[in-house]
């Protein structure tokens, strides 16, 4: 099946950055703008870009939303974004600003009950994203500073008949890495449920996402890869096809 590839970008103070291991002091600063990164996406033929909002996910509230409104508008690229977004009116807020999909991880995970009810407001059908991040196969929150006994396996079990967009499955200790995604727990959180699943950490080559594109998953996000040139993004998406 076609895997869809989705390149990224990580925002910290309205610069693009990437963090090593979700480690705040582990970061890796890119001298391009975010605007510039963008638009190369598009020339390369994306149809979809995924957005963290690195200061939202540690404030707990969306920090950068007036620049991912000018991205959205200036792109034209479907986009998801994530990053500290924890009640109705941020996602409204998002959604205005043109968001395709709202990746929730952190809120989620510590109010299931709440996000139960999100997830099958029909306004919201096929709108939200579930980041499980995990370390070791348990789901890591806050900015992947705290680490819970829940597994993602049964979290993907769970959810299976909700009307999600997409499981996005990040492995905290692959992540930033560059050394291949978790094959073996991609492939479980895959088969665990029926809602699409999102790969992402550690992609570092175009031979990671043709191990990848063999896992019954839908797509797969790519960041440091691409911004340090380890891989060429138009590549990828004919590997992807």
């Amino acid at each position: 099946m076609p895997l869809t590839i989705v390149p990224s970008i990580d925002l910290r103070g309205g610069r693009l950055v990437r963090l090593q291991q979700g480690d705040y002091q582990r970061q890796l600063d890119y001298d391009i703008e975010p605007l510039a990164a963008i638009k190369s996406f598009v020339s390369a033929g994306a149809k979809w870009v995924h957005i963290v909002d690195l200061d939202g996910a540690k404030e707990g509230k969306p920090a950068q939303t007036k620049l991912i409104s000018q991205l959205a508008s200036a792109s034209g690229l479907s986009m998801q974004v994530g990053g500290g977004i924890r009640s109705r009116e941020d996602i409204e807020q998002l959604i205005r600003a043109g968001v395709s999909r709202i990746v929730l991880g952190t809120r989620a995970m510590e109010d299931w009950k709440w996000f139960g009810e999100l997830a099958h407001d029909p306004r919201y059908s096929g709108k939200i994203v579930l980041a499980v991040d995990a370390r070791d196969g348990k789901i890591a929150t806050r900015a992947w500073s705290e680490t819970s006994q829940r597994t993602a396996a049964d979290v993907a079990r769970e959810v299976s008949d909700w009307p999600l967009a997409a499981i996005l499955y990040t492995d905290v200790a692959k992540d930033g890495m560059l050394q291949g995604p978790n094959y073996e727990q991609t492939r479980a959180i895959a088969e665990a449920g029926k809602v699409p699943v999102i790969a992402s950490g550690g992609v570092g080559s175009l031979d990671h996402i043709r191990k990848l594109k063999e896992l019954p998953i839908w797509g797969v996000i790519l960041g440091r890869s691409l911004h340090e040139g380890k891989v060429d993004l138009a590549e990828a998406i004919r590997v992807g096809v």
